[in-house]
């Protein structure tokens, strides 16, 4: 679009994560502004259809999340043999929602970025209904290979979804 950006329009498969055997189709606009880095790109979609309810996994994670009696602390998630303990699976799709907010508002259309490890999450005590997790992530910059530390703060409810509160790109090691 002279003068605005470049828009795009897509139509894709959505797989359920739990179930891969349910999906759905999506229809998608973005639009990256021109020369603009620091503007997220514009996303508009309709999903035809719905994906596997989550509630059940989600409240039996959250009742054990708030139970424990300390914070939960993990690293290297998933390990170097690719390896993800059963029950730091949930610790990994919040994780991976979460970075898709990271990854959306940091998108060019020169850049693809994914979620390659959770290198360490800590949780942070709250007062009230919410969990509250620091993450440092590493993501996977596809185009030029690099891996791109991210520190991310997410709080999360199973009746009010996900937020990053906080999130920054750390220095490279």
């Amino acid at each position: 679009i002279d003068g605005v950006g470049t828009k795009y329009h897509l139509e894709l498969v959505l797989e359920d994560i739990p179930d891969k055997d349910r999906t759905v189709n999506c229809t998608a606009e973005v639009l990256y502004h021109l020369g603009n880095k620091t503007t997220a790109p514009d996303v508009q979609f309709t999903i035809e259809g719905e994906l596997k309810n989550a509630d059940k996994a989600d409240d039996v994670f959250y009742n054990r999340i708030k139970s424990l009696e300390k914070e939960l602390v993990a690293e290297n998630i998933p390990d170097s043999h690719g390896n993800v303990p059963p029950e730091m699976e949930p610790i990994r799709l919040l994780a991976w929602a979460a970075s898709g907010y990271v990854i959306w508002q940091n998108s060019t259309e020169n850049t693809k970025f994914q979620l390659a490890q959770i290198k360490h999450v800590k949780q942070v005590k709250r007062s009230d209904e919410y969990l509250e997790f620091d993450y440092t992530i590493l993501l996977h910059e596809m185009v030029s290979q690099e891996i791109i530390p991210w520190q991310m703060t997410v709080l999360w409810h199973p009746r009010h979804g996900v937020q990053v509160t906080q999130d920054s790109q750390q220095p490279k090691h």
